[in-house]
């Protein structure tokens, strides 16, 4: 399983990010993924740089590594077609390292553009539309496309990177499976469950692809501390994707959480100086038939604390 690392925009500002992404490829992560968000899920976060010129100047700060975004939304706050161009530009820039990530957005982010929250599977309707664009898009030539949510009119993407950029889609079910994994290269999910696994190569009716996830910790020498900090930052996490999805704001994800207690983070979340409880959460992910996976270091203050123990421990014990 590749072990990737996550650029949180949430946690840190522009310019650190792209120190860090520099940083976790000299550690000797195979690839860094990178939220999109317009808003953090919390105030204590405190960030929210816009994730598509941070890439940009990552690709430039980095050689090796894969990125990705994990996940852009390309329905409401970004029409599809922008997306696409984005994209290709990213691709071209990283010289073939980029995947788009997707995803059916949250109204933490998406509200912003004053269109409402629609209810998910007219949210599942709009994202296939998009990746409908997108590959359009990407086959290159003039695209026109008129569907129930989206038009396309005469568009082309000028600047074609040589190499497509591959598609992961974010699934949480048996219903997005079934709608996604035809459409898409590779599966995104948060969750260790085998069932997500087994159906996506099912239903793709190919050679298993690449099917890549994410794992917050909240490494620290103390582990008090650690868990504090996982707290503070990172309660909402427990709240599921049904939910998450559904809130407008750090406001109402502090209400949502207000009941939740260091010791509930702390069961869920690896924290601390230990890597036996990483590499055992690690470990699920792998058994459930995932073949990437990302690590988010909770904490902006912590990350160059975090690669160095990356380095030296963490990554030759879950390589091990």
């Amino acid at each position: 399983m590749r072990i990737g690392y996550t650029l949180m925009t949430e946690q840190a500002g522009s310019k650190d990010l792209v120190r860090y992404a520099a940083g976790a490829e000299k550690a000797g992560f195979d690839f860094e993924v990178m939220s999109d968000h317009y808003s953090p899920w919390l105030d204590e976060q405190g960030h929210s740089p816009y994730a598509w010129s941070v890439l940009g100047a990552v690709t430039q700060s980095t050689d090796r590594v894969e990125l990705m975004t994990f996940v852009t939304c390309p329905t409401m706050r970004y029409h599809p077609a922008v997306v696409a161009q984005k994209a290709a530009t990213v691709q071209a820039l990283s010289d073939g390292r980029f995947t788009l990530g997707l995803g059916a957005g949250e109204n933490l982010n998406e509200h912003v553009v004053g269109r409402g929250w629609p209810p998910a599977n007219v949210r599942h309707e709009m994202l296939a539309e998009a990746v409908q664009i997108i590959g359009g898009l990407f086959d290159g030539g003039y695209f026109n496309y008129a569907g129930d949510h989206f038009r396309v009119d005469s568009a082309k993407l000028w600047d074609l990177p040589e190499q497509r950029v591959p598609i992961g889609v974010a699934v949480s079910g048996s219903q997005s499976v079934t709608r996604f994994a035809p459409m898409a290269d590779a599966m995104i999910a948060v969750e260790p469950d085998a069932s997500l696994s087994r159906e996506w190569d099912a239903t793709k009716l190919g050679p298993p692809s690449r099917k890549i996830a994410q794992l917050p910790v909240s490494w620290g020498e103390d582990r008090d501390a650690a868990i504090r900090r996982a707290h503070e930052q990172f309660r909402w996490f427990g709240g599921g994707w049904k939910v998450n999805a559904e809130l407008p704001g750090p406001a109402g994800f502090a209400g949502a959480t207000q009941f939740v207690k260091p010791e509930d983070v702390a069961a869920a979340i690896p924290c601390g100086p230990d890597v036996d409880g990483i590499v055992k959460q690690a470990g699920e992910f792998e058994a459930a038939g995932f073949t990437d996976l990302a690590l988010i270091q909770i904490g902006g203050d912590q990350q160059e604390g975090f690669l160095r123990f990356a380095e030296d421990t963490l990554l030759p014990a879950l390589r091990g």
